[in-house]
């Protein structure tokens, strides 16, 4: 009782003309945002700080927090409609929503997504609201050795996006050594650098993402002879199966966005991976997955848009930032002379609930600004397709120059662009390689110290009752597909036998 008491002081608050208005520009700015590959809300929160010195603090994370949830969907846009993910969280998204977009269901896509956002981001906040306290302790347990076993889960799983377990995991690997390049963080040595100063900073997984999607998605298609041809509408909204069958993956891909969220530097990419895997481990038909599933956009964009209400647990409640976003939030909190951690909700008990408030607002927002919209937008698709080639390329070499204003990095952008056509043309994964970039560097993070709180004893990661289990996990995960190789083999083997 609690809680609803302060929720409704907090919309009280989230309910004036000037914050409504800050709540609809942060959604809308976000959106923008998070079409744009390259920027994301990180570094639009980083451009917009300096401007917001001396303004209103509740106004300002409002703003911002409208921004955070807005970016999420924006990325969904360009990634079903283009195939070109704007956030890394959508990079699932890409697979199968593309694929629903060729088939003329760009909008049963983009309105499951929708509606995906919107009850994962409020039942997010709900969670923020209840469960922020114990969430925050749980992820304090979480060391090093935990991290591990957490990230191996999900490059283990790495053959899970794919159709072979070979290729998953050559294109994971190849992921993991591109996230070497650059500044080693334990050493502050370059590595793999080759005298360019330009590799100091690494390879960005923006680049790798737009590159093998993006560009080449348009390479795959120009190579094709029906590279002229026009997709049909078939669907502006989803239809009754559509949502029959999305409820449950929007219901797991919730609880899995909400609970990454929390644990510090997991962030919404790890979650929209996880539930992308899990939902196709638990279909029936996990054939369907690469290939128009409507569960594969119902379940990722349901976790990366619980994943922001999650982020912000460990900010209120420990002064913790969950992402890089939220740590530029806790930047602006510092910045108006406020200290986070369990003494915030007394402290500024008043801020806390009106930018908790605001949240559901700006989830309503998402859902009646875009559910509407969704037919409007599969509408582009109605364009012949070479008419487009020249729009998205420009849109990727933005993404490209505009995220480090270098351009080493359009060149890059090619060169893997070319990579991502000869994957698409070989039939191999592309996900698996940038969700290796993604989480290669806290792979290795999280490993070293370990080792190092271990004095090199390698059995630290199985005395930890957390890290031992992440550990059977990845196992049964890589044992599972070959198992049931072996199985097919041997009874096409007797089948063989008794002809």
């Amino acid at each position: 009782m609690d809680q609803i008491a302060s929720l409704m002081g907090g919309f009280a608050t989230a309910f004036t003309p000037y914050y409504l208005l800050m709540c609809l520009g942060g959604v809308l700015m976000g959106q923008i945002i998070g079409a744009l590959p390259g920027i994301g809300p990180s570094a639009a929160i980083a451009l917009l700080l300096p401007l917001t010195i001396g303004a209103d603090p509740t106004g300002t994370l409002i703003m911002f927090s409208g921004l955070y949830a807005g970016s999420q969907y924006g990325g969904t846009l360009t990634a079903v409609l283009l195939n070109v993910p704007g956030e890394a969280s959508s990079v699932m998204t890409a697979i199968d929503g593309h694929k629903l977009a060729q088939q003329g269901r760009a909008g049963s896509a983009l309105g499951i997504a929708t509606i995906g956002s919107f009850i994962a981001g409020t039942i997010g906040t709900v969670g923020l609201m209840y469960l922020a306290p114990a969430l925050a302790n749980m992820a304090l347990a979480f060391g090093p050795p935990e991290y591990f076993g957490l990230v191996l889960v999900g490059l283990i799983s790495l053959a899970a996006v794919g159709g072979s377990v070979a290729k998953g995991l050559a294109a994971g690997m190849l992921g993991l050594v591109l996230g070497t390049i650059g500044i080693d963080e334990q050493s502050g040595v370059t590595r793999f650098t080759f005298g360019q100063l330009w590799l100091i900073d690494g390879i960005d997984f923006v680049i790798i993402a737009v590159a093998v999607f993006g560009v080449g998605e348009v390479l795959a298609t120009c190579y094709q002879t029906e590279a002229g041809s026009v997709i049909k509408i078939k669907s502006a909204y989803p239809t009754r199966e559509d949502l029959r069958r999305s409820g449950m993956p929007i219901v797991r891909g919730t609880i899995i966005g909400f609970i990454v969220g929390v644990l510090p530097a997991a962030g919404a990419t790890i979650a929209s991976f996880m539930a992308y895997m899990v939902e196709k481990k638990v279909s029936k038909t996990p054939e369907r997955f690469g290939h128009g599933a409507i569960e594969g956009v119902a379940g990722p964009e349901a976790a990366n848009n619980a994943a922001v209400s999650g982020n912000m647990v460990p900010m209120f409640a420990l002064g913790i930032p969950g992402s890089g976003t939220t740590a530029l939030m806790l930047g602006a909190l510092i910045m108006f002379g406020m200290r986070p951690g369990p003494d915030m909700f007394k402290t500024n008990g008043d801020l806390i609930w009106g930018v908790i408030a605001s949240l559901y607002i700006a989830n309503a927002l998402l859902l009646l600004l875009n559910l509407p919209l969704a037919s409007l937008f599969a509408r582009l698709l109605s364009i012949s397709y070479s008419w487009l080639y020249a729009p998205i390329l420009a849109i990727c070499l933005l993404g490209a120059f505009a995220n480090t204003n270098s351009l080493q990095d359009c060149w890059l952008l090619i060169g893997f662009g070319i990579l991502g056509w000869l994957m698409k043309l070989y039939s191999w994964p592309a996900a698996p390689l940038v969700l290796g970039l993604v989480l290669g560097p806290l792979f290795e993070t999280s490993m070293r110290q370990s080792l190092s709180m271990s004095r090199g004893d390698m059995t630290i990661f199985l005395t930890r009752p957390v890290s031992l289990t992440l550990l059977v996990v990845a196992l049964l995960t890589i044992a599972y597909p070959l198992v049931v190789a072996i199985r097919n083999m041997a009874r096409r083997g007797v089948s063989g036998a008794a002809a």
